[in-house]
């Protein structure tokens, strides 16, 4: 069997998990929303059973202050508060992890992406056949390598979709895996509130890279372009080079791992027994185990609502939980 680590961006699968359920959350009988855990759970179930990987690991941020925000301290400002209901459900996801035999990581001052970034080129360096990093977030297409690739969730029922270097390249219009950082410092990214150059969008950046390689090569030859053009760059320059540099993810996170301790073991019934009873999660103890009947002294089952009242007669039964997972968007 090829030696393969999964290596998954928690934090992002949780927020698209919630979201993605946001009108139809997924409640338990208590009133809990575990929209985000089921989503998480989901993929976790999704990625042992159908691709059984040797290793993985679930990667989060914390709250501490990375340099990125040192260097800018508008990155990621523009973002809303946290909904109550998913910072609830946070602490969870790394119990989750836990009764599947796979190790929450983070380390302070970094964000997930980095100790990701750093981890899938430590593993590629170390001999691993395949590192698939388990993301939703397009920026990681710069650490794709023949054998490093993004995998993106299933979604709506379609098929996961896994990204490697001719998909990166096709993907973002570039010759190169290594300009995705260029075009993020050219377009900017508004869902981490990077800047880039005003007025530069994905179309015209690619264009410019087709051309100049590199955000400083262009930058070096601004009075060859024209116009509106060559008065924005000019005027943004610093911008664009402060905008790369909050793309790059960091590959030398000082983060120590014994790739033992990362080797997949069975998912643990007895430690997740009392984490599907908490959250109602017959359907996925089920699938894993075969029985649920280990269940049926806690709260019958969970409950869906839109924007009515919690009700019995609004139960789902365990195989609609899973048919839930297809209405989780990963984008």
């Amino acid at each position: 069997m090829p030696k393969s680590l999964y290596l998954l961006d928690g934090m992002a699968l949780a927020y698209r998990a919630h979201f993605a359920l946001i009108r139809n959350p997924i409640i338990t009988s208590r009133g809990v929303n575990t929209s985000a855990i089921f989503g998480f759970t989901g993929t976790l179930i999704q990625l042992i059973t159908k691709l059984q990987p040797t290793h993985l690991a679930v990667v989060f941020d914390t709250s501490v202050p990375t340099e990125r925000h040192k260097l800018h301290p508008e990155y990621k400002a523009q973002r809303e508060e946290m909904p109550e209901d998913l910072s609830a459900a946070l602490p969870h996801l790394s119990r989750i992890a836990e009764g599947f035999g796979a190790p929450a990581l983070t380390l302070d001052g970094y964000e997930a992406d980095d100790i990701i970034g750093t981890l899938a080129h430590r593993a590629e360096a170390d001999g691993f056949d395949e590192v698939f990093m388990v993301t939703p977030d397009k920026d990681f297409g710069q650490l794709v390598t023949e054998k490093i690739k993004m995998y993106r969730p299933s979604r709506q029922g379609d098929e996961a979709e896994i990204l490697g270097v001719e998909e990166v390249k096709t993907k973002w219009d570039i010759r190169r895996v290594d300009q995705v950082v260029d075009m993020l410092g050219l377009c900017g990214d508004t869902s981490d509130n990077i800047p880039g150059i005003p007025g530069i969008g994905p179309k015209t950046a690619a264009k410019l890279l087709a051309e100049y390689d590199t955000v400083e090569n262009l930058i070096n030859h601004v009075d060859a372009l024209k116009g509106k053009q060559q008065e924005r760059v000019r005027e943004h320059a610093d911008q664009a080079r402060l905008s790369k540099k909050l793309a790059k993810i960091i590959l030398d996170v000082p983060i120590t791992i014994d790739w033992d301790d990362l080797r997949l073991e069975p998912p643990s019934k007895e430690k997740l027994s009392p984490l599907f009873a908490e959250f109602e999660f017959r359907a996925f103890f089920k699938r894993l185990f075969g029985s649920d009947s280990t269940l049926q002294k806690e709260p019958e089952d969970l409950v869906l609502t839109g924007e009515e009242k919690i009700s019995d007669q609004s139960k789902s039964l365990p195989s609609e939980q899973l048919n839930l997972l297809d209405a989780i968007d990963f984008k």
